[in-house]
């Protein structure tokens, strides 16, 4: 990266080692080689730096990664003297020593963040490479433990821990299991893992072991500061998500399934009929003639201009599902093969799951389109968009499976155009959403695309992320908080789950209704709130399946009273929703925030798990418990809370008993801010 000249600063010839490695400084990076390693520091934006380290060759350049192209302009200096170098920008200063170590420390104390260690006394370095045929090898970095540490984000888990440390993540895209390899950490840094491999993480007491199975070269980004600046700075280097559209700041309805134009507008109609907020629904799979095709079946969708145009008269957009297989009944097969759209195959046929389809009694063994291929995505978009946008005007798109969801899960198995599986699978789901952002951009069309599975970056293309095909009780949705929270400190602010979970759920049953009102209010107060499930009694997954009725009215007056009024809260609350989408858009802070992303000071804040901040103004501490009537929640010291419900205030610093009937989520007011949250 070429930096001004007035930036650099040299301030002394090179110096090397004669047993272990040379320095030197180049193009303004601070550059390392020994023992056929290869070292590369550079300044990566303000507070922060890029880290690069090969074996047996010169650093290459254009790998697949999540970082943008060009850097955020920022002053630094280098130093190389004494057998060690140092690099230093802004806050954050790297010191390497003669055997190629790196320590990460803060530049006004000098105190360190994190260093690289050994992974035993006679290893020569931190950074172990295992060759695996073909200039790749199985990388592992490690760097040291720190007792008081604690560690978030990583993506979206179903583990319910807040605090990754002490766990081990498979990097690696599945089902509700997102894979995004960013952490942020108590001691003051944001680090990306800048690699697309299949691998791991390992956040053990003993040491904290990164791993990629099969790569060409070691590549990760660090910054210095607080959590809030470490959003801010990796949200610059990785791309800023888009301004939210207006609509889908509202209520989104769906369920598994509509069937039929007919059975989609009257639900819509009966919302309007009731008076109630409806800003989108959902069209979900099984609409089309066969997988692949990405049009809608005419038999059972029979005028989709005028369905879209009834639904505008009535201010509802409609979202339409989309997914990246394609039968082999699809007419767009035979030139996807033929053309090499498809993820390839080291061995055996292109198919990649076995997947119900129309007009066949048995599962048919599906492709996958090669969403890393530039040429693939641009015939995907020329079928979506002379399909879906251009006669329709539909703009709104569910990109279902997009892990994608291979049956068996063998990235070993699989050749993408930016490389093998193994190498490259993580970074699937971003591209799948770059396919929908390059070419709704293109046609001058703001951009949301709904997301099961997401990498590093996909919030620059507008990717929603929700948690997946989930269970449907209250240990489920107590997990959902950590899930969200990790979510947003991976760089996606945009995020939801299926309100009322997705795997069953009676919506006759009481005690399921419980579940319903309470997770239907923290979706209210969640980035989007999105209504969908597979209710009891369901059907043999096939084109003619669907769940049970899943609308506001499905659960009976007690409950769909409750419901209807967190229908009428969140949108009062819509300007204050954009408001805070807009702070996403502009400076990379998520809509939903752990306590101490606005309160580091606060120690405590450090391990609230069941509660957080959505924007600056709004503390949500949704019920979690099944029969509970009152909820405790930590608020955190250096402001003051209101009672958004009562108007009762408190002190900061303390944990609260408040009054939560079923009808109430407990909700507080920052520092005096006036929100429309009582009626």
């Amino acid at each position: 990266m070429n930096q001004p000249a007035e930036n650099q600063t040299q301030v002394s010839l090179a110096q090397s080692s004669p047993t272990v490695g040379t320095f030197r400084e180049r193009d303004g990076a601070l550059e390392w080689s020994g023992r056929q390693e290869t070292l590369r520091i550079e300044p990566w934006g303000p507070d922060a730096v890029r880290v690069r380290a090969r074996l047996g060759g010169p650093l290459l350049d254009g790998l697949p990664g999540a970082l943008l192209t060009d850097a955020p302009p920022t002053s630094y200096s280098v130093k190389t003297e004494g057998g060690q170098g140092r690099l230093t920008v802004g806050g954050l200063t790297v010191e390497v020593n003669a055997e190629g170590l790196i320590r990460f420390l803060r530049t006004d104390d000098g105190s360190e963040l994190l260093a690289e260690e050994r992974a035993h006394f006679w290893w020569p370095g931190s950074r172990l490479y295992t060759a695996v045929g073909n200039g790749h090898h199985r990388l592992e970095q490690r760097f040291a433990a720190y007792d008081d540490e604690k560690l978030y984000g990583l993506g979206q888990h179903q583990h319910g821990r807040f605090d990754q440390k002490g766990l081990v993540l498979d990097l690696v895209q599945r089902n509700a299991e997102v894979g995004i390899p960013v952490l942020t950490s108590s001691r003051g840094y944001t680090l990306l893992w800048n690699n697309p491999a299949i691998g791991r993480v390992e956040l053990a007491h003993n040491g904290t072991r990164w791993v990629a199975d099969s790569a060409r070269q070691l590549d990760y980004w660090i910054t210095a500061g607080a959590p809030a600046d470490g959003q801010r700075r990796y949200s610059a280097v990785t791309g800023r998500t888009p301004m939210l559209p207006e609509w889908a700041a509202g209520f989104w309805q769906c369920k598994l399934r509509y069937r039929t134009q007919d059975e989609l507008l009257g639900v819509a109609r009966e919302y309007k009929r009731r008076g109630l907020p409806l800003s989108a629904i959902v069209c979900d799979f099984f609409h089309w003639t066969h997988l692949g095709d990405w049009k809608f079946d005419l038999k059972e969708w029979p005028d989709p201009a005028g369905m879209v145009r009834e639904l505008a008269d009535m201010g509802v957009k409609l979202v339409v599902s989309v997914w990246p297989s394609v039968s082999p009944l699809s007419e767009n097969h035979p030139v996807m093969e033929q053309r090499g759209h498809f993820i390839g195959t080291q061995y055996g046929p292109t198919a990649h799951a076995d997947w119900p389809d129309k007009e066949v009694a048995s599962t048919v063994q599906v492709a996958f389109y090669d969403a890393t291929n530039p040429e693939a995505r641009e015939f995907v978009w020329s079928r979506i968009r002379d399909n879906y946008l251009v006669p329709y005007g539909i703009t709104a798109f569910w990109l279902d499976a997009c892990e994608p969801e291979l049956k068996p899960g063998f990235q070993e198995n699989l050749r993408y155009w930016a490389g093998p599986g193994l190498e490259v699978g993580n970074m699937y789901p971003a591209e799948n959403s770059r396919t929908f952002h390059e070419g709704l951009s293109s046609a001058g069309e703001d951009v949301i695309t709904l997301n099961r599975s997401a990498w590093a970056g996909s919030q620059r293309y507008g990717a929603a992320l929700w948690s997946g095909d989930i269970g449907t009780d209250f240990p489920t949705l107590r997990r959902q908080i950590a899930a969200g929270l990790n979510t947003a400190l991976s760089g996606i602010p945009w995020w939801n789950t299926d309100i009322g979970g997705f795997h069953g759920g009676d919506p006759d049953d009481p005690a399921y209704r419980e579940v319903m009102v309470r997770w239907f209010q923290f979706g209210a107060l969640s980035p989007l709130m999105r209504l969908h499930g597979f209710r009891d009694p369901g059907m043999p997954l096939g084109p003619d399946m669907t769940g049970g009725p899943n609308e506001v009215w499905s659960y009976g007056e007690q409950a769909g009273a409750v419901l209807e009024k967190y229908l009428r809260l969140r949108e009062r609350l819509r300007p204050y929703v954009l408001d805070v989408m807009r702070e996403a858009h502009e400076e990379g802070l998520p809509p939903m925030r752990p306590l101490f992303l606005e309160f580091p000071d606060d120690p405590a804040a450090w391990s609230v798990d069941d509660a957080y901040l959505f924007g600056r103004d709004l503390l949500v501490a949704p019920v979690l418990e099944a029969g509970a009537t009152t909820r405790t929640a930590y608020l955190p010291a250096g402001a003051r809370w209101t009672d958004a419900w009562t108007g009762e205030t408190f002190d900061g610093g303390t944990a609260v008993t408040v009054d939560a009937p079923l009808d109430r989520i407990p909700l507080f007011l920052r520092d005096g801010a006036e929100l429309p949250v009582a009626e």
